[in-house]
């Protein structure tokens, strides 16, 4: 067996002098986004006017570079410029013509473009950033908040406000447990330095020291790995990262995803030698265990308990170790963003816990919808193969470890493990009874563990900086962070991730900014089709497996949708049943044929044809589904329609005893009325109307014939006067 520290030194060294002698530490660096909504939003046009115009400039001293998803939908494409000492700024919604103006402003002149700056209400220059611990871990005083308590003595000691911004900047994870309750703990930028106190007499004496002094406060300073360069590169925008904790999108949107070199320079690697060198895979175990990870693909079960498994109850030499990248959740994007943005981190994961459990070969199984990702994965995958990452004695450690992977046809059962073995064996993809389990017999019948994208891009995390580190983040039972696709009536949309814990107002109104203006919250969708829909008086519950459990919802894969006044439940939980009525495989008759009464039951609500004791059917069905299906997905199915009634009962007799909608979503329940002293006669919705059932003559009101009106709204989105209203 060879050195596999020693390798990794070399491997590592080889990189930062490559980057060194390039010279990227001193040159100006503009990022462009590459994921797949930066690039239909037009990033290639972007990236190749940026191109044109380094080099008409003849500079030397301009790099461009791609990045992953920066988690901010609806802004794309971001642009980031990161100039040698000066504070890095993202402009949002780039066309060709603003790069020729950030051009020519920003890199040539060196000014910064206000009016494209991504966030521009918290973009402001200051000569520091404070970061501050909210963990209830670190804070011993419950009442006083941190970020009230360093601008008063900031204050104090004569710094200018305008010199120095402060905020919450979520779990460190620097909280020792020796510390526990004693302590608070704050960042500086861009000096990276990180210090923790305990009294305020303290927190004068690092004041004094590192702003007016402009000195180290050493007694006070915390060494630490933990990794800043992140949380630098984001700072700037506060309004949504504040509140986020990033361990598996740490490199996303800040490293070039095709270079390994940028990779390694972020400590990538560094966990794989670290246990080859100890050459105990026992150990590694232990530690997962001892992290209390859990599934992040909607289960939850216990990774390193699934991972012991597959050593304990089986001698079988040929094991397999497989990453569930079938992301199939209407919204959800997390796995796709990952791979995008960071593929190597979900290889070491993999390539890691196969060593833990004797694997000599993995499988990638991943949606042909994301053509960018699996771009990516193999590219990452060709350069681990060459630089002896992968394939015969990894890093000169006698360890043989190969991936290979395999696309998935579109089918949302796939995304269920035994349906998902049965795919890449090249049979139909239908669940199979359980047990035995994939860890007992999985493919071609020898032990296989199933992990999803974001659980093993956390392990190389975890066995990086400690088992200890990663259980202090999160709650008793729920450890570490977790990813949402944050979507609906909310103003920030986007990639989140938060500490296990966050409640889900916290992530509502600090993160996504709220909900539009003058909209009112109804609801949260969790979990997707399998998930519920938590009312407005629940959004203090936290984010983790239990309080999800207690309230009739489930985390999932990590879908939130937010749902304001103008969302009627009733079409929400028939969208769901839908989804999962069309995608159930048909292998057992209560998911095939009980999806299937329950939605004709909620198309008779919602056509004005419900009778009250269509109610009390659903829930037994419901029930009934749930209890005798053979998979997850058929026995999760039932869960938006039992929420819905268990928490908005009263908006479905509203549809079944007066026959309207409140939302006005339902089209057969509403109706579109030309309002007489409002219309102009332009002619306009009856030019527009498909089935012609509007009359009228030109500057002449106009008249819609119900009998023959569809309710399609065409009539109501094309109006310029507001003359159609509906009732």
């Amino acid at each position: 067996m060879g050195n596999p520290g020693s390798f990794y030194k070399q491997l590592s060294e080889s990189y930062h002098s490559e980057y060194i002698r390039s010279g990227l530490l001193k040159k100006i660096i503009i990022q462009v986004g590459s994921a797949t909504c930066e690039k239909a939003a037009g990033s290639d046009l972007v990236w190749q006017e940026f191109n044109k115009l380094i080099r008409a400039s003849g500079r030397d001293d301009i790099v461009i570079k791609q990045t992953g998803c920066t988690g901010r939908c609806a802004r794309e494409p971001i642009v980031g410029v990161f100039s040698p000492n000066q504070i890095p700024i993202k402009y949002e919604k780039i066309t060709v013509p603003k790069v020729q103006t950030i051009f020519q402003d920003h890199i040539i002149g060196g000014q910064t473009v206000p009016e494209l700056v991504l966030d521009k209400k918290t973009q402001k220059r200051y000569d520091w950033v404070i970061t501050t611990c909210s963990s209830r871990r670190c804070h011993f005083d419950k009442e006083t908040d941190l970020k009230i308590l360093l601008q008063d003595h900031l204050e104090k000691n004569d710094l200018d406000p305008d010199t120095v911004r402060v905020f919450h900047g979520g779990c460190m994870g620097l909280c020792g447990r020796e510390k526990v309750g004693k302590q608070h703990i704050m960042m500086i930028f861009p000096e990276k330095i990180i210090y923790r106190f305990e009294t305020e007499s303290q927190l004068d004496e690092i004041i004094q020291s590192h702003f007016k002094s402009k000195t180290i406060a050493q007694k006070y300073q915390t060494k630490t790995d933990f990794i800043t360069e992140q949380f630098f590169s984001l700072y700037g925008d506060v309004a949504f990262f504040n509140k986020q904790t990033r361990l598996t999108l740490r490199n996303c949107g800040l490293i070039d995803p095709e270079s390994l070199g940028d990779y390694i320079r972020n400590k990538g690697y560094e966990a794989l030698s670290r246990i080859l060198e100890q050459n105990n895979p026992e150990k590694v175990i232990e530690q997962v265990m001892a992290s209390g990870l859990r599934g992040r693909g909607g289960g939850g079960y216990p990774t390193g308990q699934k991972w012991k498994n597959a050593v304990t109850y089986t001698q079988d030499p040929q094991k397999y170790i497989v990453c569930n990248a079938d992301e199939g959740d209407p919204g959800a994007f997390m796995d796709r963003s990952a791979l995008e943005g960071d593929p190597f981190i979900i290889i070491e994961g993999m390539t890691i816990g196969a060593y833990a459990i004797g694997a000599s070969q993995g499988y990638i199984y991943v949606r042909a919808e994301y053509p960018l990702a699996i771009q990516r994965l193999e590219n990452a995958i060709e350069k681990a193969r060459k630089n002896n990452l992968l394939g015969k004695n990894i890093m000169n450690s006698g360890f043989n470890f190969d991936v290979e992977i395999r696309l998935g046809a579109g089918a949302f059962v796939c995304g269920e493990e035994t349906a998902l073995m049965y795919s890449i064996e090249g049979k139909r993809g239908q669940p199979r009874i359980r047990p035995p389990y994939p860890t007992q017999s999985g493919l071609w019948g020898h032990p296989t563990v199933i992990n999803n994208v974001e659980t093993l891009a956390n392990i190389p995390t975890i066995l990086l900086y400690g088992a200890d580190w990663f259980s202090q983040i999160g709650t008793p039972k729920s450890k570490g962070t977790k990813v949402f696709a944050l979507a609906g009536n909310v103003k920030n949309t986007g990639l989140v991730e938060v500490p296990m814990g966050t409640t889900l107002r916290e992530i509502i109104f600090d993160i996504g900014g709220g909900l539009l203006e003058g909209r009112r919250l109804k609801a949260v969708q969790t979990g997707g089709p399998s998930g519920g829909c938590i009312p407005e008086s629940q959004i203090d519950t936290t984010v983790d497996y239990e309080s999800l459990a207690q309230i009739g919802s489930i985390m999932g894969s990590g879908g939130m949708i937010i749902l304001d006044d103008r969302d009627c439940i009733v079409a929400t939980a028939k969208y769901f049943l839908e989804f999962t009525q069309n995608e159930s495989c048909g292998k057992c008759v209560p998911c095939r044929e009980g999806t299937l009464r329950m939605l004709e039951i909620l198309e008779r609500i919602s056509e004005g044809n419900g009778v009250p004791e269509d109610l009390d059917k659903l829930e037994r069905l419901g029930n009934l589904i749930k209890k005798t299906s053979l998979c997850g997905l058929g026995q999760t199915a039932p869960n938006p329609v039992l929420s819905a009634l268990k928490n908005f009962r009263d908006e479905f007799l509203l549809h079944i005893d007066e026959k309207t909608c409140p939302a006005k979503k339902c089209s057969k329940l509403i109706k579109y009325q030309i309002i007489p002293d409002k219309c102009t006669g332009c002619t306009l919705c009856a030019r527009r109307c498909p089935v012609s059932c509007i009359t009228g003559k030109s500057r002449q009101v106009h008249i819609i014939q119900q009998e023959k009106c569809i309710k399609c709204g065409e009539c109501y989105n094309v109006c310029k006067f507001d003359a159609v209203s509906i009732i």
